[in-house]
């Protein structure tokens, strides 16, 4: 039986011996793709014709399409597509990256599934799309907004970066805004380019719907905003009735330890993609493993994350 985490026993988990029987080559691991992609019968990525030709010899595009005459195959038009991956590592990866409550290292993935850490880091931040841009929804709320900072520790910076670097504090380290939805449990969160006024009340509006209670700290960035406490963390008050932030702070607290314990830097480049992944695996911690599996197949479709678009 597969492990759970604690206060999650509803939910059926899946063994790494489980996946392995689940997908114990490419021709398996195409057959489950192919059921998520297209549960009501496989259609043309390009014009969506349903007069499709099979070709189960014709690899890798064991499909035609009568219509519009192209070629395809479940990879087509996907965060797959042009891989020279099999699709059995495809399908690890994804069982990896959505159990792995603080992530999985690109020097893991490559022992993991032998392949080049090259090749790893481009798998898994491709993985980690298929958590970006799915739909926002405005909270509900009661809504919590918390920022914090990304970063490593000045004291372990090289002494020429230390010197580049004035100031205290957050200096030098990657701001993000998060929100916590109480009614749902979701998180939404993205690296923002400053924490003023402005951007902080902004994103609150970007995400909170009109009317919703909103709880922050006492920020001076958030005065004024309507439907509004807040806690005085600087006199040790984190719970005043139904004013705290202690969710978010909890999902903070979960995005640094992937960043310390597994990481150890997120390049400025890719915070976002991180971020995303975290606050991606936290709304999905609700649902089965397989389940999580399939929202993120899914999610590969029509998005495309090339390494020379990574690298530039």
């Amino acid at each position: 039986m597969s492990q759970q985490a604690p206060g999650k026993a509803h939910r059926k988990g899946l063994s790494l011996v489980q996946i392995t029987r689940m997908f114990p080559d490419d021709a398996a691991a195409e057959r489950w793709f192919i059921s998520v992609r297209w549960a009501n019968g496989v259609h043309c990525p390009d014009c969506g014709s349903r007069n499709i030709q099979e070709r189960p010899t014709r690899k890798p595009q064991p499909y035609r399409c009568r219509d519009c005459r192209k070629d395809f195959s479940v990879k087509t038009d996907t965060l797959m597509h042009n891989s020279k991956l099999g699709l059995q590592v495809w399908a690890i990866a994804l069982y990896l990256l959505a159990t792995s409550l603080k992530s999985v290292s690109s020097m893991k993935l490559h022992r993991d599934l032998s392949v080049t850490q090259k090749t790893a880091w481009h798998l898994a931040h491709r993985i980690r799309e298929t958590w970006r841009d799915n739909g926002h929804m405005l909270f509900s709320g009661p809504v919590e907004i918390d920022e914090t900072y990304i970063g490593g520790k000045r004291k372990n910076m090289p002494k020429r970066k230390r010197k580049e670097l004035s100031g205290r504090g957050a200096v030098g380290k990657t701001a993000v805004a998060g929100a916590k939805d109480r009614a749902t449990g979701k998180v939404t969160a993205e690296v923002v380019k400053s924490t003023d006024k402005e951007t902080l009340q902004g994103f609150v509006h970007a995400n909170a719907a009109a009317g919703a209670a909103v709880y922050t700290d006492e920020a001076a960035a958030y005065s004024g905003l309507p439907n509004h406490e807040s806690v005085k963390h600087s006199v040790g008050e984190y719970v005043r009735g139904m004013a705290h932030t202690n969710g978010i702070e909890s999902f903070w607290s979960m995005l640094k330890r992937g960043y310390q314990g597994t990481f150890h830097h997120f390049s400025e480049q890719h915070t976002d993609r991180y971020v995303a992944e975290f606050a991606g695996r936290h709304n999905q911690r609700e649902s089965d493993t397989i389940d999580q599996m399939r929202a993120m197949a899914r999610g590969m479709v029509g998005k495309r994350l090339t390494y020379e678009k990574l690298t530039g």
